[in-house]
């Protein structure tokens, strides 16, 4: 099993293990945090153990090419969230993140602390040459978060997320090696 860490200030972000399921599968049982998330609310425990095993054999390889964190709270040892890495193919030396903050935890900087942190991991790391990111044109927040740490809106998506509430455009964000990061 690969033990990588990324530490801040406040977080530790560590690969997801199976004892994380539980509170993975409140994380997605909450309503707020699938307002703008594709995967959609699980019916039960199986459900979320299901979508969670491909993320953890992912991150038991020899070379890992899809990274799902854990995000916890150093001072309180709380599970906060999740953040995804996923690297692109090899030729094009890109990536792709994804994060989910359980809703106690937003509107406080920790997002925009995790995304730096993997965004250094990624390109001084991991040597990546762009790190890409997208999200519905409704989530402001998570926008916001992007536009923090200096990654550019590149374009939006018609019609390419099927939300809850229907199909959603999505704006798309990236940041390149050399671009300033904030």
């Amino acid at each position: 099993m690969n033990k990588l860490e990324i530490q801040t200030d406040r977080l530790m972000l560590r690969l997801i293990e199976w004892t994380d399921v539980e509170v993975i599968h409140r994380l997605h049982s909450l309503p707020e945090t699938d307002e703008f998330n594709t995967l959609g609310i699980p019916e039960n425990l199986q459900e979320t153990y299901e979508v969670i095993t491909p993320w953890i054999e992912a991150n038991n390889v020899a070379e890992i090419r899809n990274y799902t964190f854990a995000i916890q709270h150093k001072k309180k040892g709380e599970f906060i969230g999740l953040f995804g890495l996923r690297l692109g193919p090899k030729k094009y030396n890109r990536a792709e993140v994804w994060y989910k903050l359980h809703l106690d935890y937003w509107n406080k900087g920790y997002a925009t602390e995790a995304l730096k942190a993997v965004l250094k991991y990624g390109f001084d790391v991991l040597k990546l040459h762009r790190i890409e990111a997208g999200c519905a044109v409704d989530n402001i927040g998570s926008a916001k978060v992007m536009e923090k740490v200096g990654m550019q809106k590149e374009g939006r998506k018609r019609k390419i997320l099927p939300l809850q509430s229907g199909w959603s455009d999505s704006f798309e964000y990236a940041i390149v090696e050399g671009d300033v990061r904030n």
